[in-house]
């Protein structure tokens, strides 16, 4: 899990929704270009990205003090979903507040959305039961329903709110509805890379905002795929050396120790502030 491959959409996307949504929601070009800059990404890979982004609805462009881009109002609900996702769904689901449903049925002549559909189910953190069933944690019952709808799938899919009550063992089942192995492997890579810069952070005498930042903008990039490959399975129903327990912890650290000073050197770039929003 190197820094170097990460996409420079998906550093932009960071950045907006860790930033810039939350200090007026606009950026000039040529300040993003320098936050950019910070993770070694020049101004044409930036130009490109963001003209992607702007083509798939991300971002709209918008004239201030200069040219400048600002999120598409239909982001706002996304990047609210991600917040919870990301932050809020840290602690393992609670086996007593049940199980949500998707059943889906699509036709053969629009076998496209079939595809479609096991996608986003996949990314929403929905586990794969059998062809047409998929469940999940029945706190994502309402990230389900608002992005179907929002996706233009929702015609195909029933949801519905479920308890277990028999008949295989459910720890042994989960197992097989989620790849644990992969799940694993993506926490143990973040883990691998990660860790060790917390540990040097927590013996710096002084990080400066724009090292914070630096560090925080990559590290946050590839945290914020991990919640949504995993969905929170009761704490019951997992191995016991599951190992996202500790690369949760060392994401919280290390949220906890850049967040504040990254946002400060944003606001200081920028020139943008909470007041602005």
């Amino acid at each position: 899990m190197a820094d170097t491959a990460i996409r420079p959409s998906s550093l932009i996307n960071t950045i907006y929704g860790a930033f810039i949504r939350r200090l007026g929601g606009w950026v000039s070009i040529a300040d993003l270009i320098k936050l950019m800059a910070e993770s070694d990404v020049d101004a044409p890979a930036v130009r490109s990205a963001i003209s992607r982004l702007k083509k798939r609805g991300t971002l709209v462009q918008e004239r201030q003090a200069g040219m400048g881009y600002r999120l598409s109002p239909s982001m706002g609900p996304i990047f609210d979903e991600g917040d919870r996702r990301i932050f809020g769904h840290l602690e393992p689901a609670r086996l007593e507040d049940g199980w949500v449903v998707a059943v889906f049925s699509v036709p053969e002549s629009e076998r496209a959305h079939r595809h479609q559909l096991r996608a986003r189910l996949t990314w929403l953190g929905f586990g794969n039961v059998s062809p047409g069933v998929w469940i999940a944690p029945g706190r994502l019952l309402d990230d389900a329903r608002a992005t179907l709808g929002r996706v233009g799938l929702s015609s195909y899919v029933h949801l519905f709110s479920a308890d277990y009550e028999a008949y295989s063992d459910l720890g042994r089942a989960v197992s097989e509805w989620w790849d644990f192995a992969a799940i694993e492997k993506q926490y143990a890579a973040f883990t691998a890379t990660y860790e060790p810069r917390l540990r040097d952070f927590r013996a710096a005498k002084r990080l400066a905002p724009e090292d914070a930042f630096r560090a925080y903008v990559p590290m946050l990039t590839e945290w914020r795929r991990l919640p949504y490959l995993d969905p929170g399975l009761p704490a019951e129903l997992l191995p016991q050396d599951w190992n996202a327990v500790e690369a949760r912890r060392v994401f919280l650290d290390q949220h906890g120790i850049l967040a504040e000073p990254s946002r400060r050197h944003v606001a200081r770039i920028t020139g943008l502030s909470d007041a602005d929003h």
